[in-house]
């Protein structure tokens, strides 16, 4: 079945893998990126399948208006990418307080700007996927990234409160959490960083030294991950989460350990603060209803 689709930061990267992958699947593409000329070469191969659309994600009107086009043109939208997004690898001391925000807007306000704009269609559909590209940075923490993964947080636990919010609408979320891609995503992040102050060195100095040898050398294949997000666009029951990579998959489980440890060894602690008398019991069948 032909389905229409609305991708963000569709000129690199990801984004112009999914592009790729959903026109060549025969799927009506709107392509968004800050410079759509970007895309001439794929629109002169599918003239008739694919449109773009100049978009800066940050801005909450041109998202409506990106979403305005999309149904115009097509009449509907089916699939949402939320994949616009980039990091800066800093000490966060170091690091401006313009490009700290300019992350936080890009990676989550991007996403909560094209969801709200495309929620009233979809919900008129009683259908939709929306799937925001997160990262595994989104549950665990990397120095020199606070303000990426601060974002990417965000989109986690945006992405797991609305998937139950839209679910008896017939609207699916998923949050993807690729480990590292081989895309411009790595030179990017370590382009500009500012000589790390000898305090940080043992931190933040350790990962820019890593990403300056593991640029280019990622084991995430772009074209594997958009077709596995190709899958997910046609699945009726989604995750909230889907961890995508051996990378990340190692990453999580010994961030997900320390976690786990971490709050048994606390757990005493926690528990002290209740009220004397507290019925727990009661408490868990309230909170398992209001969690369902």
């Amino acid at each position: 079945m032909t389905k229409t689709w609305l991708i963000t930061g569709s000129a690199r990267g990801l984004g112009r893998s999914i592009t790729e992958a959903a026109l060549a699947a025969g799927h009506n593409v709107v392509a968004t990126a800050r410079d759509p000329g970007r895309l001439a070469d794929l629109q002169e191969r599918y003239a008739d399948t694919l449109l773009s659309f100049a978009l800066d994600v940050t801005d909450a009107e041109a998202a409506q208006a990106a979403v305005r086009f999309t149904t115009d043109s097509f009449g509907r939208v089916d699939v949402l990418v939320n994949n616009a997004g980039f990091g800066h690898a800093v000490a966060f001391e170091q690091g401006s307080d313009a490009d700290f925000r300019a992350q936080i807007d890009t990676n989550f306000y991007g996403v909560v700007n094209l969801t709200r704009a495309v929620l009233p269609v979809m919900r008129g559909q009683r259908s939709g996927h929306i799937i925001n590209i997160s990262s595994v940075g989104g549950r665990t923490s990397t120095p020199g990234l606070s303000a990426y993964q601060a974002a990417k947080w965000a989109v986690g636990g945006f992405t797991e409160v609305l998937a139950k919010e839209t679910a008896p609408l017939g609207i699916k979320l998923i949050a993807v959490e690729p480990g590292g891609m081989r895309t411009d995503w790595g030179e990017i992040a370590r382009g500009n960083a500012p000589a790390v102050l000898p305090d940080y060195e043992p931190s933040v100095g350790a990962i820019l030294n890593l990403l300056k040898n593991y640029v280019g050398h990622e084991i995430g294949d772009p074209a594997k991950i958009a077709q596995i997000i190709l899958d997910l666009a046609e699945r009726e029951t989604l995750p909230a989460h889907l961890i995508l990579g051996s990378d990340a998959l190692h990453v999580f489980a010994q961030a997900d350990a320390v976690r786990q440890k971490q709050a048994a060894d606390w757990a005493k602690v926690s528990a002290s603060s209740d009220f004397d008398g507290t019925d727990l019991v009661a408490l868990q069948k309230l909170l398992s209803g209001a969690t369902a």
